[in-house]
């Protein structure tokens, strides 16, 4: 049986940029999964991970183009260890369910949509952060 897993988009940067300083953790947690792992990316994580990678404050002197972007992606799903999943029904009501606290964040707009993809989804999420990972349950925090 095919497992899904989620990565959020600092995840999929420190598991593609060699460079960055969570890569080596990222490396041993993707080498660990089982064969039958598929990863996932919503648009919201591709899109992510493409401004993150044609950003030069984080990129430093290896920011990439946009096509360069695309080369760094492609393999991904066209080898089939990753795939573009849709929004899934019932998406937008979780994710307002998620969002009606009244904060001032631009954050919590992301965190609500990824903790409602994974939860909606049935997902594995896959984290870095801490506050992220507890919205979700079941969520991996890497460390």
């Amino acid at each position: 049986m095919k497992s899904l897993i989620f990565p959020d988009v600092n995840v999929w940067l420190a598991l593609i940029y060699e460079q960055h300083v969570h890569n080596p953790i990222a490396v041993e947690w993707y080498e660990s999964l089982k064969s039958s792992t598929t990863l996932v990316f919503c648009r919201h994580t591709q899109l992510g991970l493409f401004r993150l990678l044609s950003t030069e404050i984080v990129m430093k002197l290896d920011v990439l183009k946009q096509r360069q972007c695309w080369q760094v992606y492609d393999p991904w799903i066209e080898s089939g260890l990753a795939f573009v999943a849709q929004d899934p029904p019932g998406l937008e009501s979780e994710m307002r369910g998620r969002s009606t606290e009244g904060l001032v964040s631009p954050k919590i707009w992301a965190d609500a949509y990824l903790a409602a993809f994974a939860d909606v989804g049935k997902l594995t999420l896959v984290t870095m952060d801490r506050a992220l990972a507890a919205k979700v349950k079941g969520a991996v925090l890497l460390q």
